[in-house]
């Protein structure tokens, strides 16, 4: 398979079945430095899809260690105006977002989590306008992965020469996200889309009051969903009509849990990258939602930043089932990747729900929401649990029980 050729698709699959670009629509690509070959490929696609316009917010992850090592924390919380009102602009023309993550683990390693977290919480502070505006499918959203030297060394593939080892990296991506430029890749993923969704209308129609996991490695969990919650898997449609899939790869069906309903202790299966450091061997337990104690072989203090990043950062806001027995699971490959990895697990999310995930939700005052049992947070963070023994038992409204999940996979019937 031609590396530049399955490039040139996978620049199309963010385009076309990510972001569905509209003709006339302006588009804003954020990638970093290290992903400029498929950001420009993006940039390419995007024009020829019709695009009245193509932004660049570039990024640097070594330009910004450098920042987080040497200025205070004062300088770090200040929000320009101009950044606001870029954002604004964004939001104001009905921008689609394409962001691809090329992650650089263990980059942050001497860097205060704390420093992050003040800059990282300033932004979401003064933008979170804009987060609106994307979690809350107002307008099209899409995350595509690109290879890199620094994600791969010593990590996805260490026991390759470097050459190799990326080239193995990139291979990974495309296979995960389907790509083959032997075959149309619209037709691929509406295929796959129409796959995920039996899943997502199956769920549906227990309308389950409650989830209870469990496994070998100490994750006895009970999940407690919002009343009218909605399963969603594959695309998702926006508020302007338009079908999109936000994560390129994607194997989840997910839904919204109840802000206060989670009880128990969650055991991760696949290590974290946050900012920059690499969170491993970590558990949580909650009570009335909340995380009560946590720990982590590696890394505790950065887990600690995510969960006290804001007053809901410790409680939950989505839950996803992903079969054991699937495609990126079945690769042996673990990415070090949220991306991905969260597409070869079941998986939770501390902080933010998604509006989409309950009845009525998209477009709705947060505040209608948060009665209901919708968590509101400037943060949401995925993390993987799911593994080969993982059971896990519906609750109906009626107190009927159903096994969803027997030895880590997808079991429910109609």
């Amino acid at each position: 398979m031609s590396f530049y050729k399955s490039l040139d698709q996978l620049a199309e699959l963010a385009v076309k079945v990510g972001a569905n670009v509209q003709k006339g629509q302006t588009v804003v690509l954020r990638s970093n430095t290290e992903s400029r070959v498929l950001a420009r490929k993006i940039v390419e696609k995007a024009y020829e899809q019709g695009a009245k316009k193509v932004i660049v917010d570039w990024s640097d992850e070594q330009v910004s260690r450098q920042a987080y090592l040497n200025m205070d924390d004062e300088t770090l919380q200040e929000v320009p105006e101009y950044s606001v009102n870029r954002a604004k602009y964004y939001v104001d023309n009905n921008a689609c977002f394409i962001n691809i993550t090329s992650p650089m683990p263990g980059l942050f390693k001497d860097v205060d989590s704390n420093k992050v977290q003040l800059a990282s919480r300033a932004a979401q502070q003064k933008m979170g306008f804009l987060r609106e505006y994307t979690m809350g499918n107002q307008g099209q959203w899409t995350i595509v992965g690109a290879a890199n030297k620094v994600w791969e060394i010593g990590k996805v593939f260490p026991e390759m020469r470097q050459k190799d080892a990326i080239n193995a990296l990139w291979k990974a991506i495309f296979d995960a996200t389907r790509i083959d430029p032997e075959k149309d890749i619209q037709k691929v993923w509406n295929e796959h889309n129409s796959n995920l969704r039996k899943y997502s209308t199956l769920l549906n129609k227990y309308n389950f009051k409650t989830l209870h996991f469990k496994n070998s490695l100490g994750t006895d969990l009970t999940i407690g969903l919002v009343e009218d919650h909605i399963w969603v898997a594959g695309g998702e449609t926006a508020a302007n009509g338009v079908y999109f899939n936000p994560n390129l790869p994607t194997e989840e069906a997910f839904t919204m849990p109840h802000k206060f309903m989670t009880e128990g202790k969650v055991v991760a299966t696949k290590p974290l990258h946050y900012n920059g450091k690499l969170i491993e061997d970590f558990w949580l337990r909650f009570e009335k939602g909340k995380v009560v104690e946590f720990d982590a072989a590696k890394e505790k203090e950065a887990l600690a930043s995510i969960i006290n990043f804001d007053e809901n950062a410790s409680y939950i806001g989505e839950i996803a089932l992903i079969s054991h027995d699937s495609p990126i699971s079945n690769s042996n490959v673990l990415f070090y990747n949220t991306l991905f990895d969260e597409n070869a697990s079941c998986h939770i999310a501390l902080g933010r729900a998604y509006p989409m995930n309950i009845k009525g939700g998209i477009g709705a005052p947060i505040e209608d929401l948060e009665k209901k049992g919708y968590n509101n947070s400037l943060t949401h963070v995925d993390f993987m649990f799911g593994s080969s023994d993982l059971e896990i038992v519906g609750i109906t409204q009626d107190g009927k029980e159903v096994q969803v999940f027997k030895k880590g996979n997808f079991v429910i019937t109609e």
